[in-house]
Parts: C-alpha cells; structure tokens; sequence
C-alpha cells in the first residue's frame, strides 16, 4: 500500500516537472530570440562600416583588420568573427525553436551549442503550465516514461523480496492466507 502511494506521489511530481520542459522550451526561445537580435544589430553595424569603407563584405575587412599591425584592430576583427559564429548558431537554434517539436528543441537545449545558455533561462523561468496541446501531451507522456524507468525496477524489486518471503513462509510451515 505504501509503495502504491508512493508510485503515485512520484508520478505527480514527474508530471508535473515534465510539464515544465514546453514552458522552458519557450523562455528559452525568447532568450535566444534576444540573443539573436542583439548580434543581428552588431552584424548590421559590420556590414554599414564594410560598405563605408568600401570592403566587399563584412569577411573582407575582418581579414584585413586581422592582418593589421596595431593589435586592438586585430583584437577587433577577432571578436567580429567571434559574434558572427555566434549569430549564425543562434540562428541555427532559432531555426529549431521555430519549425521544431518539443523533443528537438529539448535536444537542442541540452546540446552543447545550447546548454551554454540554460544557466540565463533557469534565472528568469517561473514554473508554469504549458496551455499547448503538444505541451500538455509531451508532459503526460514523458511522465509517465518516467515513471515507468523508475517504478517497474522498484516494483519488480518488492516482487522478488515477497516471493521470497512467502517461498521462506512455505519451507518453515507459514502459510498466508
């Protein structure tokens, strides 16, 4: 009976965390969303400077500025190419979080490309329930996964331990009724 109520309690509490995997999915999202749109502002002002300066494209000065004798210029062109490889996984993320299920975005989210940021989503992210059809579906099912992971090896455990109790109450004459 005991291990019944806990089963239960144990299932309520993993639906109710799977639930929060939808609503960190879209905090998530938002985060990245602002991410993206402050290096798409940077690039912007990559690109105006190129044209100004009559450079082909934004790859064309970077190369130059690193080759450039003073070394906060190069410093410079580093970090441009550092925001542009950045800009482009964040697209590649939102590109995912935009077209994606919910497996694909938890994928992505526990990635190494994406885990960089869980640590900024997690400070703002409150608990919540999802109100999407596929929220409320991937919380009841991966709740019940695990649940499953967890309650059949306990159970099948109690199992053996009663058989063996009851095989031990047979050979010394005990019968349970």
């Amino acid at each position: 009976m005991i291990f019944k109520t806990l089963d239960k309690l144990f299932f309520g509490v993993t639906l109710v965390l799977a639930l929060q995997v939808p609503q960190l999915a879209d905090h998530y999202q938002q985060f990245l969303a602002g991410m993206h749109e402050s290096n798409q502002w940077q690039i912007d002002g990559y690109q105006k400077t190129a044209k100004k300066y009559n450079y082909d494209s934004v790859d064309a000065m970077i190369e130059h500025h690193l080759q450039n004798a003073v070394p906060s210029v190069r410093d410079d062109a580093v970090q441009k190419q550092q925001t542009i490889i950045k800009y482009n996984e964040l697209s590649e993320g939102l590109a995912v979080f935009q077209s994606g299920n919910i497996i694909q975005k938890l994928f992505f989210m526990l990635s190494p490309s994406g885990w960089q940021y869980i640590d900024n989503t997690l400070e703002n992210f409150s608990f919540g329930l999802p109100i999407t059809t596929e929220g409320i579906l991937f919380g009841v099912l991966f709740g019940l996964f695990l649940n499953l992971l967890i309650s059949t090896p306990t159970s099948m455990i109690a199992k053996r331990r009663r058989e063996r109790k009851k095989q031990k109450g047979l050979k010394n004459g005990i019968v349970d009724s």
